[in-house]
């Protein structure tokens, strides 16, 4: 905007004036970057809801793992009963429950068998006029020592049988042991790995989950400010659109003398009616 002030001529008898000269944009062009100026400020005016930040929570697979990690010992009780029974076998072999329950019988029945044979003896030495003789008391501690042999005979098979049958059972019971304690191990291991396994894939689903909440934040704060975007696309237009002025000039009249403006056109009517005349 440009001031310029000038004076007035002395002839007609008028006082000093004032002339104003404004440079401006073109009216049409004026308008439409103050309609955007008022967008922009009501826009400004109204506060943009910025979307909290969220942090996704433990997925299924993971809580599920959490779970498992809180039950402690799982093989505890399968290696506490592999001990027990390392332990027990260690007592040594239990051999009455592998005696031939017949044995007894077995017994009686060979003690009988020698008592009969001696009785034979007896007659027989009866028979030959010889009992009582020294001849009937050899034979008869020989047939009682053969009958005693016997009995001892079939009862150290009986125990024999019973002892072996007993310490592999012992040894049995030991390997039993040896792997339930192993397989209580392998109980724990698994469990550890299955949670392992679960707290990997859960972590994926976790950040998955958090991908999702990022990537729903950011499309809220997109749609927020895409008004403003709009906004500083239409400014950037404007301002590379080539400028265009126009003036606009505002003359403030002097003061006039009544009796001079009167001459003024007195002086004027005479000059026109001249050059008529002259036509």
């Amino acid at each position: 905007m440009s001031f310029i002030f000038g004076g007035g001529g002395g002839g007609g008898g008028s006082t000093s004036g004032t002339q104003v000269s404004i440079a401006r944009e073109a009216p049409e062009v004026e308008s439409r970057k103050l309609a955007l100026y008022d967008q922009a400020a009501k826009l400004a005016s109204t506060p943009v809801g910025i979307p909290a930040f969220q942090v996704a929570g433990p997925s299924g697979l993971q809580q599920t793992g959490f779970q498992q990690a809180g039950t402690t010992g799982v093989g505890a009780p399968t290696t506490a009963a592999g001990i027990g029974s390392v332990l027990q076998s260690t007592a040594g072999p239990n051999i009455n429950q592998f005696l031939n329950p017949y044995q007894s019988y077995v017994t009686d029945e060979i003690a009988r068998q020698g008592q009969m044979a001696q009785n034979q003896l007896s007659a027989n030495a009866v028979g030959a006029g010889a009992f009582g003789g020294a001849r009937e008391g050899i034979q008869q501690a020989e047939l009682q020592r053969a009958t005693q042999a016997n009995i001892g005979q079939s009862m150290a098979g009986g125990f024999n049988t019973a002892l072996s049958a007993g310490m592999q059972q012992q040894g049995l019971q030991q390997q039993a042991g040896q792997l339930l304690g192993a397989l209580g191990g392998q109980q724990q291991a698994m469990q550890q790995a299955d949670i392992a396994s679960l707290l990997q894939a859960g972590g994926v689903q976790q950040q998955l989950g958090q991908q999702a909440l990022d990537a729903s934040r950011a499309s809220t704060m997109a749609q927020s400010y895409e008004p403003y975007q709009r906004l500083e696309f239409l400014k950037g237009i404007m301002t590379n659109m080539p400028t265009s002025q126009s003036a606009v000039t505002a003359t403030t009249a002097p003061g006039t003398n009544p009796l001079a403006q009167a001459a003024g056109t007195g002086i004027g009517a005479y000059a026109a009616y001249n050059m008529a005349n002259r036509r």
